[in-house]
């Protein structure tokens, strides 16, 4: 079987850990751009290593800096727009439900997830959908939990948030 994107980028979402799951978050938030895979991978990996792996050093970190690691990664397109647009969300997270985690657990199925997710401002249905392709691994059985380990995202997203 072939590695998924999470897999590959080391974030195990079956993890108990808080951070597994925002660092998946993380990356659908990058990869809901019409950008190329690799260069959202790239600026995930830049983030993470910088240390921007939960919510609250996301916001420590401020617009100038998320805008200096995305132009790092050769993220530039959109690095003004996505870095208010990670300031946003994970302020928006923190107050709604305090954690991602939370968020999870308060949705009771991946469609309700889904759902969650798009109430908040710039996430629509594209990053909504990435982010719970994986959710079978929180709530499903273990032919889902097959099926999700066994997708990859496509190579380029167009289109919406």
């Amino acid at each position: 079987m072939s590695r998924t994107v999470a897999e590959e980028l080391g974030i195990d979402l079956s993890s108990r850990k808080e951070g597994e799951p925002f660092k998946w978050f993380l990356l659908c938030l990058l990869f809901g751009k019409p950008i190329e895979q690799q260069i959202a991978e790239r600026a995930y990996t830049r983030l993470v290593s910088a240390g921007l792996s939960d919510p609250d050093a996301v916001l420590g970190a401020g617009w100038d800096k998320l805008v200096e690691l995305l132009d790092e990664a050769h993220y530039v397109r959109y690095d003004f727009s996505t870095a208010t647009k990670l300031l946003d969300v994970c302020r928006e997270l923190k107050q709604r439900y305090g954690t991602l985690r939370r968020l999870i657990a308060k949705a009771r199925t991946s469609a309700e997830l889904d759902a969650r997710l798009q109430e908040f401002k710039h996430i629509g249905p594209v990053t909504a959908q990435i982010f719970t392709r994986v959710a079978p691994i929180w709530y499903g059985s273990p032919k889902s939990l097959l099926r999700a380990a066994e997708q990859k995202l496509p190579t380029h997203k167009t289109g919406a948030q």
